[in-house]
């Protein structure tokens, strides 16, 4: 394997919950409770899980747009977490995102060719026609005509936006890019044009992506390894075979047993959680899935299980294994 471009140390984001008319901290979130993984140069690792288990949160902190409470994120071998506004603007150029929804991640009131360009105006790159000219370039790379740069962003249907989402974290040169739910908002055929495309991107520029989703056939789809969330912690880490075929973890198996099978003669059996997820605020002591764990022991609810290798590459945070 090649060397980790990511290295992701013990990551922890906590909100505060404030309350009372001075307005005084009374709690905090966990949104993400000490997660640790590496990302390779070349691979693209899918992080999954339902929805509030923190994973954008993660990817967001990944690339400091918002500051982590604790822990370390090391790119390239230098850790982003200790660096001051200036070399953080400058290492941007190699960590972009492309954003959730391709509604709100652009500006109405600018014209693409603007919106393409600012990312080379702020880092310096080419004059104002050699900007001009890579916008129309990168806008026939994600399979755009170069002439459309002179379009606002609601002439363009969803599945076009999300094209130019990913032209914009293309257009710098990217090493590593942290993909937020790039195709949750968008229609079932359309889906596929954008995952296959990002995949053709991926072997022409040699990106890295951390893949954020919560379809389990997506993430299948396009990923080589995968790591599932829950409440704000990692369960489970196995590259795509090991994971899809041999779930370790309670929550990663009901996850899967949920997943559709295409094929009506092929009878799978479901697993049904029961409860709701806790609130992130007040976590569950132990195993935070102990609450609706179906094979829950004793030691679950009082000592929270290390995240370790189970076999080779797949890791895994539960007291069935230790």
């Amino acid at each position: 394997m090649s060397k980790p471009l990511l290295q992701v140390k013990n990551l922890k984001k906590y909100f505060d919950v404030t309350g009372g008319i001075f307005s005084r901290k009374v709690g905090e979130v966990k949104a993400v409770d000490d997660v640790s993984f590496d990302v390779y140069e070349g691979e693209v690792l899918g992080i999954v899980g339902e929805s509030g288990c923190g994973k954008s949160t993660t990817g967001k902190t990944l690339l400091r747009l918002i500051d982590p409470t604790e822990g370390q994120v090391i790119f390239n071998g230098e850790d982003i977490t200790e660096l001051d506004d200036e070399r953080m603007r400058k290492m941007r150029r190699d960590m972009q995102i492309i954003f959730q929804d391709p509604y709100a991640s652009l500006n109405p009131r600018h014209k693409i060719e603007k919106i393409l360009s600012e990312p080379l105006i702020v880092h310096g790159i080419g004059t104002k026609e050699e900007r001009k000219q890579k916008v129309k370039e990168i806008l026939e790379v994600v399979g755009l005509p170069g002439d459309h740069a002179s379009r606002y962003p609601h002439q363009f249907s969803g599945g076009q936006r999300q094209r130019i989402g990913i032209a914009r974290a293309l257009i710098v040169n990217p090493k590593l890019i942290v993909c937020d739910e790039p195709v949750s908002a968008l229609d079932v055929s359309i889906q596929s044009q954008i995952l296959n495309l990002m995949e053709d991107l991926q072997d022409s520029f040699g990106l890295t992506y951390v893949f954020i989703a919560h379809d389990l056939s997506v993430v299948k789809h396009i990923s080589d390894r995968v790591g599932v969330m829950y409440l704000g912690r990692m369960v489970e880490l196995a590259n795509n075979e090991g994971l899809y075929d041999n779930p370790l973890h309670p929550y990663t198996r009901s996850l899967l047993s949920a997943v559709p099978n295409p094929d009506p003669d092929v009878k799978t059996e479901r697993i049904i959680l029961e409860g709701d997820v806790p609130s992130p605020s007040k976590p569950p002591t132990g195993c935070a899935f102990h609450t609706r764990c179906p094979e829950c022991m004793d030691i679950c609810k009082e000592v929270r299980p290390e995240f370790k290798e189970y076999s080779d590459n797949h890791f895994v945070a539960c007291h069935l294994y230790e």
